[in-house]
């Protein structure tokens, strides 16, 4: 695939991407926000499908990080929401559709676009900072490349986690049964991200993809607008 060919995918994903949220943020700020809620699946498909459609050079390491994280996050959602031992005490609703052991199955695919997303993000602003001082010191930074991806990839979805919550429940994706969000739930997403964001860094597939940031920021602007408005 040539550069033009894939910045026009980039630009037809970011413009779907850009029109579905902002049809959704207006129909649940001043339509019907049971029903745009109840079309969340739906969306977070369409994200997934072109965040995998964009993603150049697309090989079995690829796909086995998509399997990994979907793994590991759903196997923490059933154990966070059957013992509320990684997250609190918490469960979810029937927005998200079919569920395996009380946890939507959907909610693998939301791990791995946000993990993938911080990943590529930080990769991709980060890693450019760092090359540049490599250079200035003539040192290949490695280690400290490795750890900023992994660090400040994870610190970026515990912020993402922070500004959806409230909007999440909301929305009716899940509740917390005391009303409270406790403080591990983020230690255990700043973990669960750092194990998750270990095997992207060392993953043999492309850091590449402008609609991964891209996306980033039309969630991260979704969801503070409805955090704000809602």
């Amino acid at each position: 695939m040539n550069q033009f060919q894939l910045k026009n995918k980039y630009a037809i994903a970011t413009a779907i991407a850009v029109l579905f949220h902002s049809v959704g943020l207006i129909g649940i700020l001043y339509v019907d926000q049971i029903y745009f809620a109840q079309l969340t699946p739906y969306n977070l498909l369409l994200m997934f499908g072109l965040l995998i459609w964009t993603q150049s050079n697309k090989n079995i390491y690829f796909y086995l990080f998509i399997f990994t994280c979907a793994g590991v996050g759903i196997a923490a959602e059933i154990v966070g929401v059957n013992t509320g031992f990684l997250f609190g005490d918490y469960k979810y609703g029937g927005v998200l559709g079919l569920k395996i052991l009380s946890v939507p199955l959907l909610i693998g695919i939301n791990w791995f676009v946000i993990i993938f997303c911080c990943g590529i993000f930080v990769h991709t602003f980060l890693v450019k900072i760092i090359n540049k001082i490599a250079v200035e010191k003539k040192e290949p930074p490695m280690l400290l490349k490795s750890l900023s991806v992994i660090i400040d990839g994870a610190t970026l979805a515990v912020f993402f986690d922070w500004l959806m919550e409230p909007v999440a429940v909301k929305l009716g994706y899940w509740q917390w049964i005391n009303g409270e969000i406790p403080f591990f739930n983020y230690v255990s997403w700043f973990i669960i991200s750092i194990i998750l964001l270990s095997v992207f860094q060392h993953s043999k597939f492309s850091k590449h993809n402008k609609f991964a940031v891209n996306l980033l920021l039309i969630q991260l602007m979704f969801f503070l607008l409805l955090r704000t408005f809602n």
